[in-house]
């Protein structure tokens, strides 16, 4: 019999997750403006500043009116990247979440932090039972930060991800929250 993983980890000093500001512009610009994420998300083309700032300022900060929210994980007055819900579903107490950390600032542990807290977060704030996310099976990084976090793998979806011409796989990742 093994003996269960352990968790937990340091916590990164001065990480915290906000509400988006008109600051926050430049940040979301470089996010969402890298070809090499588009793969992973919804959007396979760029947004303008007109658009970002557009969506900054028309912003639904109210996560249960909305069925979203976009935090931006902030360390020390830095933007490091966003961490998002979607699909949030009051009545069965589920989301759905993703997080985008900028090139410059991975593998500094602040997207394990950034899970962490917005898992705390739904289970206080919001009395939400668990979260869930889908990743490309050959998302080698995104794979193993969700296994580290604690997410279970659950399913996998054949062809789910369009690259290029062909597809691959998606990993459903799940936490019980509690």
């Amino acid at each position: 019999m093994t003996a269960p993983v352990d968790h937990s980890f340091a916590p990164i000093a001065g990480l915290r997750l906000r509400a988006l500001e008109p600051g926050d512009l430049d940040c979301l610009y470089i996010l969402e403006n890298d070809p090499g994420m588009w793969r992973y998300g919804f959007s396979p083309a760029p947004y303008s500043r007109q658009q970002l700032w557009e969506y900054i300022n028309g912003y639904d900060a109210d996560p249960l009116t909305a069925g979203e929210l976009r935090l931006i994980v902030d360390v020390g007055g830095m933007r490091v990247g966003t961490v998002d819900l979607y699909d949030i579903d009051i009545y069965n107490r589920r989301a759905m979440v993703g997080v985008m950390i900028d090139a410059r600032f991975r593998r500094k542990g602040y997207a394990k932090a950034a899970l962490e807290k917005i898992g705390s977060y739904c289970l206080d704030n919001l009395g939400l039972h668990q979260l869930a996310a889908f990743v490309s099976e050959n998302n080698h990084g995104s794979c193993s930060l969700f296994e580290s976090s604690g997410y279970r793998r659950v399913a996998t979806v054949a062809d789910w991800h369009r690259e290029g011409n062909s597809f691959t796989d998606a990993i459903l990742y799940q936490l019980i929250l509690g």
